[in-house]
């Protein structure tokens, strides 16, 4: 998930997937609680897993995983897909192009083309026993929830649901701005240095827009490489592929689409959040979500992007390091999705 635009250190529990595109990973045993499917898209079936609660008594609701920046296969979830289904409800996740040996690559999508693989994985789940008569919605993380808010504005009448994890409320361009400032300001930067690197940024930002090529923008920034701030500033802007995703989805602004999102929506976020500040998201979502739909909105304190309130420590459950409230606040969200 998300820590950034690209390429994350998966703050929410996942591992980068080292399979080769096409390649077959080695798949882990699953448990009795758990099939394999596929979801038909445009660039071929990609492998996915559908997990459905230990003790489900009838039918429950669905949820799509819609996952973050970076790579990602079915298999690398981490305790998500458990944990969503202690909530109540059916889970199905995928892999993204390229990963887990699926096709294609996902480093050549734009966030509508993620947006239609969605809402091809939420036809998969609507189909499965498990859901019939109930609501299937998205459960989208960091990048994922821009995804998601897509695919329901694309689609209303598909969508039930959306559950925006870390979803930042502003534009990929706005975000990695805060983000970098954020974290160049917590290094301790003078303000000229800060005042350098900001403007670099936007520089690059403008020559993104302006079809400059990766490989002249990684020239020009390396006239920079000598600087204290430039590590910081330069991941993810570091290979071609990386920046070439990126331009494409510079300037989308989830803002724009949310009028259009009909369903219910749960934005969650974490107050120790660097990466999407809590509460300039929120407003947003707040501002722009339509006002005769029910909406959901959950800061959990001491919470990382990740709805964590520790790192990670051997022997320690991950899943007692979730902020206290947030499995409850996701079982009663889902709880009133239910039709009865």
């Amino acid at each position: 998930m998300s820590d950034q635009i690209t390429a994350p250190p998966r703050e929410a529990e996942h591992a980068p997937d080292q399979t080769a595109p096409g390649s077959m990973p080695s798949a882990p045993v699953l448990p009795p609680t758990e099939t394999e499917t596929v979801v038909p898209t445009a660039v071929g079936d990609l492998g996915a897993i559908v997990r459905v609660p230990a003790e489900a008594a009838g039918p429950v609701p669905g949820v799509v995983l819609v996952d973050g920046s970076g790579d990602g296969d079915r298999y690398d979830w981490g305790g998500w897909p458990e944990w969503l289904a202690e909530a109540g409800s059916i889970v199905l996740r995928h892999d993204k192009p390229g990963c887990g040996g699926s096709p294609g690559h996902w480093t050549q999508q734009t966030l509508e083309d993620r947006a239609h693989e969605t809402l091809a994985a939420l036809r998969v789940l609507r189909e499965h026993p498990g859901t019939a008569g109930q609501p299937v919605g998205l459960y989208g993380i960091s990048q994922g929830g821009w995804v998601a808010l897509l695919a329901a504005a694309l689609e209303p009448d598909a969508v039930d649901f959306v559950i925006c994890h870390s979803g930042p409320g502003t534009t990929p361009a706005e975000q990695e701005r805060d983000r970098i400032g954020t974290w160049l300001r917590a290094e301790g930067h003078d303000e000229a240095a800060m005042t350098e690197a900001m403007a670099w940024v936007d520089r690059r930002f403008d020559l993104m827009r302006d079809g400059t090529t990766p490989e002249a923008l990684l020239a020009e920034q390396q006239q920079f490489a000598d600087r204290p701030w430039f590590g910081t500033a330069l991941v993810p802007y570091d290979s071609e592929p990386a920046i070439a995703f990126i331009s494409g989805m510079l300037d989308f602004d989830p803002r724009a689409v949310m009028p259009d999102v009909r369903c219910p929506v749960l934005a969650l976020f974490g107050a120790a959040d660097t990466l999407v500040p809590a509460h300039t998201n929120l407003r947003a979502y707040a501002e722009h979500l339509p006002s005769d739909v029910r909406h959901g909105y959950a800061v959990f304190p001491q919470a990382n992007h990740g709805l964590f309130v520790a790192d990670p420590v051997e022997g320690v459950d991950r899943r007692d390091q979730l902020a206290p409230a947030y499995l409850p606040t996701v079982t009663a969200f889902l709880a009133d999705q239910t039709a009865s």
